[in-house]
C-alpha cells in the first residue's frame, strides 16, 4: 500500500534541509562502510518500536489483553532505524527530544523489545544510564552489590571491586545512607561509577557524561576515553555536542523516529547545528504546527507502510525481508487467535483433570 500522506504533505510546505534518508537506502550511508574489515558488532535493519498510547495502568493492561483495541491509540517511536556498527566504532546519537535516541539504545542493550525488525548484536551490552537500576531505600553500598548481581556479576567479583567503585563515586561515608537521601549529583556519580566497572564488549551510554560536578565530568569522559583506547564499540548519546565532537567517530541523527544521516561525526554535527538553526529562524507558531505534523506522522505510521519501504531495499533478499517485517511478539497485544489458543488449553486442562478425578474412583 501507499504511505498516508496527510501529515507529510503539511510538512513538504516547509522546505526542511536534511529529510530523512529514504528508507531503503539507509545502508548506503557513509556510517556503514567498513574499510578495515573490522568484524561486525551490531546489524540493524528495519528496527521499529511501537508504544500504547494509554495513560492509565487500565488502559495498558487492555491495550495488551483486548485484540480488538483501537490501533489509534499507537505511538511509533522508531519507524524502521537500518545500520551497521562495526568492531571499535564509537557512535554518537543524536537528534532533538523525543526523537527515538534512548529508545534505540535502550533496544540494544535488551532492556526493551523492538517491535519488528532484525538485530543482530555480537558480543555482550552493557547500558551506562546512571538512573537505571538504583533503589532509593538501599543504600550505596547495597545498590553496587544489586546492580552488579543485575549485571550477571558474582559475589565475588563484585566484593573484589566494591572498594574501587567506591573510590571512584567519591561518596566516602555516604556510601552507607540511603540512596533517597542522595543529591541528584550523588546519584548519578554512584550510577556511573558501578556501570563503569562492568566488562562488557558494547558500552551503550545514555547522557551518563553529564553526571556530577565539572571535576567529576571530566572524570568520567577520562574513562570513556579507556575503554576507546581499549577498542570497544561504544554507543553515545548526549545533547553536549562538545562531548560528541570530541568522543566519538562517527554519529547517528534520529529524528522523530527516523534515520536522517549517519557518517562521520564531524560532517553529521554541522548539518545537525545547520538544521537546529534553520528551525531556530521559524515563528513558535510555525514551529507548533511542524512538530506537531512530525508527532502526526508518527501517529499514523503502520505497518503497510513498513513493507513499503523493506519491500523497495535491494541490500536485502526475499528472507531478509521476511524477517525485518516479521512483528515481535514480547510485550505485543494479545490477537484472537491468542485468545482462542489459551481457552483451548484451559478447556484441555480441565477435562483433564476432570477424567484424572473420575478415573481415581475406579
Amino acid at each position: 500500500m501507499a504511505e498516508k500522506e496527510v501529515a507529510t504533505q503539511d510538512l513538504a510546505s516547509y522546505d526542511e534541509p536534511f529529510t530523512p534518508v529514504a528508507p531503503y537506502k539507509q545502508l548506503d550511508e557513509p556510517g556503514n562502510e567498513n574499510p578495515s574489515n573490522q568484524p561486525i558488532k551490531v546489524a540493524a535493519r528495519y528496527v521499529t518500536k511501537e508504544y500504547d498510547m494509554g495513560s492509565s495502568r487500565k488502559d495498558k493492561i487492555d491495550a495488551i489483553l483486548n485484540p480488538l483495541k483501537s490501533e489509534d491509540e499507537k505511538f511509533w517511536g522508531l519507524k524502521g532505524i537500518s545500520f551497521d556498527v562495526f568492531e571499535g566504532d564509537v557512535v554518537g546519537v543524536i537528534g532533538v527530544n523525543g526523537s527515538g535516541k534512548s529508545t534505540l539504545l535502550n533496544i540494544l542493550s535488551g532492556a526493551l523489545a523492538e517491535t519488528s525488525g532484525s538485530l543482530d548484536i555480537n558480543g555482550t551490552t552493557s547500558l551506562l544510564s546512571v538512573w537505571d537500576g538504583l533503589r532509593p531505600n538501599l543504600t550505596g553500598r547495597e545498590n553496587i552489590r544489586l546492580k552488579s548481581l543485575m549485571m550477571g556479576r558474582s559475589n565475588a567479583e563484585i566484593e573484589a571491586e566494591m572498594d574501587d567503585v567506591i573510590e571512584f563515586s567519591e561518596l566516602d561515608k555516604f556510601i552507607d545512607q540511603p540512596v533517597k537521601y542522595y543529591s541528584s549529583g550523588m546519584r548519578s556519580k554512584l550510577g556511573f561509577s558501578i556501570a563503569v566497572h562492568q566488562d562488557p564488549d558494547i558500552m551503550i551510554i545514555d547522557e551518563a557524561l553529564s553526571v556530577g560536578d565539572q571535576t567529576f565530568s571530566k572524570k568520567a569522559l577520562a574513562k570513556m576515553k579507556e575503554f576507546k583506547a581499549q577498542g570497544k564499540t561504544i554507543f553515545f548519546v548526549s545533547h553536549a555536542l562538545g562531548q560528541v565532537e570530541e568522543f566519538t567517530d562517527k554519529a547517528i541523527w534520529i529524528q522523530y523516529g527516523e534515520l536522517r544521516e549517519y557518517g562521520e561525526t564531524k560532517k553529521v554535527l554541522q548539518d545537525y547545528k545547520d538544521w537546529t538553526a534553520w528551525y531556530n529562524k521559524m515563528a513558535q507558531k510555525d514551529k507548533d504546527t511542524f512538530v506537531k505534523g512530525n508527532k502526526q506522522a508518527q501517529n499514523e505510521f503502520d505497518r503497510d507502510q513498513l513493507w513499503t519501504r523493506i519491500e523497495q531495499d535491494d541490500h536485502l533478499d526475499d528472507k531478509a525481508k521476511t524477517r525485518a517485517f516479521r512483528r515481535n511478539a514480547v510485550g505485543d497485544r494479545l490477537l484472537v487467535w491468542d485468545w482462542l489458543v489459551i481457552i483451548a488449553s484451559v478447556i484441555a486442562f480441565i477435562m483433564s483433570a476432570y477424567m484424572f478425578t473420575y478415573l481415581a474412583h475406579f
